[in-house]
């Protein structure tokens, strides 16, 4: 359920409603490109903190067992920014990126110790089945509640909002804002079950501890271990590092697809429905490409997927329509959960089960800085061309070299050595102990 709650921040903040909102109302009497610009410096800064404090504060949990703890903290901040994006007006674009900024950072470190409860709440037989269902629920959740934002964007009058000609600026928002606001309250509201049902995993004492030493210096420690036997499993982390990359450009198809095509013209009602078409076209065929990898391997369904976003990159630089819009999302759905699902079920083969927790937690962590740059590089590509369609151009450059360094990735071996590690065999670069 906590998927479902979260969603809503994916869809209706990050993707559609705000992107939007933040153009036409945050960013209001802004020169050509300045919102667009400023949206994305907003969207890095958020990205960098996440990654900069989110190992340090995953190896913190997993030695406080504070986990749901620190969750929770993420949820207040992230749900509080949400809720708190209602009082933003007419050109108030510094305060409609800082709280972006803590939205985003309250959901990006959350993740981290969410994801970091899987292990210990799934069999090892089960663990593909949870996690992909977390992820369909997920889609249909922020579908829902972005289902339900759009209806009473378009059609304010039907639900007792303001409606017509002659609007205030507060009154002509009024819609958008209730919408952002309800994604702090969806949040909240369905995150319960998991701190009602859900257990704090136990404290897992290491033999070497010694009491009295402080938790951060602890947790300091034990992150530079987890690093260092993570460069071990070679193929696994060259997998890791092609996640890295190509799951950067996904980000940013993501994150900068509604901003774009406000930009371009297209009405607020045609990107929130395209958001739309991505969220119940990506449940099916998240499942359709477990069946295609089952056939071909993981390895070359992600190919295709990362052959799809170039595709789209390339047709999103010539769109100058809604029905080119709408052919886009469709084709994002197709690929989207697939390709990131089978990235981490393909990592997941290549690790020895026994220490998938830990190993896991690297893999949230990269996931994180994975949207670090797209961004970034959209945002210097507009800055220099001052043309959205050469950023939107400049994303082919991390599907191109996360291939690369997929087809380097020698998936036999990793799994080889992931099936040693848990009969006891080490690999080379790890010093053995006793």
């Amino acid at each position: 359920m906590y998927d479902w709650a979260n969603s809503a921040m994916a869809t209706t903040i990050v993707a559609a409603v705000f992107p939007i909102f933040y153009y036409n109302v945050a960013g209001a009497g802004l020169p050509d490109g300045v919102a667009t610009f400023r949206f994305s410096v907003a969207t890095t800064i958020g990205l960098v903190i996440v990654a900069l404090v989110a190992p340090f504060l995953g190896a913190l949990a997993d030695y406080t067992a504070a986990k749901k703890k620190m969750l929770g903290a993420c949820i207040v901040l992230g749900a509080g920014a949400s809720s708190s994006m209602f009082f933003i007006m007419q050109g108030d674009w510094l305060l409609a990126s800082i709280l972006f900024v803590l939205a985003n950072i309250g959901a990006g470190a959350g993740f981290v110790f969410y994801d970091a409860l899987l292990p210990h709440i799934a069999r090892p037989d089960e663990v593909d089945r949870v996690s992909t269902a977390g992820y369909a629920i997920g889609y249909l959740g922020g579908g829902i509640l972005l289902a339900l934002n759009l209806a009473w964007i378009t059609s304010p009058g039907t639900f007792g909002l303001p409606s017509g000609p002659n609007l205030t600026p507060a009154e002509a928002s009024l819609p958008a804002r209730l919408a952002l606001l309800s994604v702090g309250l969806w949040w909240l509201l369905f995150s319960i079950p998991l701190f009602r049902k859900v257990p704090e995993p136990p404290r897992q004492l290491e033999s070497d501890e010694r009491r009295g030493e402080s938790p951060y210096r602890i947790a300091m420690v034990r992150l530079k271990e987890t690093f260092r036997e993570l460069r071990g499993y070679k193929q696994a982390f060259l997998m890791l590092l092609a996640f890295l990359i190509y799951n950067d450009g996904i980000g940013t198809i993501i994150k900068m697809a509604t901003i774009y095509g406000t930009e371009i013209g297209l009405e607020q009602n045609v990107l929130i429905l395209a958001i739309l078409i991505v969220q119940f076209v990506g449940i099916p065929f998240s499942f359709a490409f477990g069946s295609v990898a089952a056939r071909v391997g993981p390895k070359k369904a992600i190919f295709a997927g990362l052959l799809v976003y170039v595709g789209i990159s390339i047709l999103g630089y010539f769109m100058t329509t809604a029905t080119h819009f709408m052919i886009l999302a469709g084709l994002v759905g197709v690929v989207q959960g697939g390709t990131q699902a089978l990235s981490r079920s393909l990592f997941a083969s290549m690790i020895p089960r026994h220490k998938s927790g830990e190993f896991f937690g690297f893999f949230a962590v990269f996931e994180k800085f994975a949207g670090i740059f797209g961004p970034a590089i959209f945002a210097l590509t507009l800055a220099i061309t001052s043309s959205s369609r050469n950023a939107i151009l400049s994303v082919i450059v991390f599907f191109v070299g996360g291939a690369i360094l997929l087809a380097m990735v020698d998936v036999d071996e990793g799994r080889r050595m992931a099936r040693e590690a848990e009969k006891g065999v080490l690999p080379d670069s790890e010093p053995a102990t006793v």
